[in-house]
């Protein structure tokens, strides 16, 4: 069982930066693979990356691609969203997510765990 815990969202404005953290529970967390997702109002959940845990393998949306970086720290039981210029249209909530994988997972019906979600606002 693997119970995630995201923080670090708030109100940015555009071309700002923010750094979101997804706390994990659970002693095999170094052996999941980790994604992140978002929701903005109306629309369905997009995937937005996901990274592997062995070899470390990182996956974008074509949305972030170039923008968002994903990172984890097996010691801290960690995953990251650095989410750089950042525009208006990146508004979400933000969900992390963790599935026992081998590689990447793109599919959000494959992902086990969710954590709650933190909204980030994008200001124009």
């Amino acid at each position: 069982q693997v119970q995630l815990v995201e923080s670090g969202g708030g109100l940015v404005q555009a071309g700002g930066s923010l750094r979101l953290s997804c706390a994990a529970s659970g002693r095999t967390f170094s052996t999941y693979t980790m994604g992140w997702f978002r929701q903005a109002p109306g629309k369905k959940r997009e995937f937005v990356g996901s990274i592997s845990w062995r070899p470390r393998i990182t996956y974008y949306g074509d949305s972030v691609k170039g923008r968002f970086t994903i990172s984890r720290d097996n010691v801290k039981n960690t995953a990251y969203l650095q989410m750089n210029s950042l525009e208006p249209e990146d508004t979400a909530v933000y969900y992390c997510a963790a599935v026992s994988s081998s590689g990447v997972v793109t599919t959000e019906r494959e992902y086990d765990y969710w954590g709650q979600g933190t909204q980030v606002t994008v200001s124009s």
